[in-house]
């Protein structure tokens, strides 16, 4: 019998990314600007993709130089986890 029958399906980077950029684009405080995106004219994200995961910076606060804070993503729960992370600190830094 096939063990795999209720594994996952594969993590597919690429299109999670694109999918992931669509959400980021519906947070009205980031503006994308290349491969970064930034808050009131600081950067505060950084993404890329390859090998089969996304690798998010992802800064602590935003500054000229942040201090980042590095995020692999290799599933869509990790991808989840990010979209959740950056709307709670868009709220914390808002408020600030």
């Amino acid at each position: 019998m096939d063990n795999d029958f209720f594994a996952p399906p594969p993590f597919k980077a690429e299109e999670a990314l694109v999918q992931l950029k669509r959400a980021l684009r519906d947070l009205r405080a980031l503006t994308e600007r290349g491969t970064g995106w930034s808050f009131e004219n600081q950067e505060v994200l950084q993404l890329a993709a390859g090998d089969g995961q996304i690798t998010a910076k992802l800064a602590k606060k935003p500054a000229r130089s942040p201090d980042w804070e590095t995020r692999v993503c290799r599933n869509a729960a990790d991808v989840r986890k990010l979209q959740d992370d950056l709307k709670r600190r868009l709220a914390q830094w808002a408020e600030e």
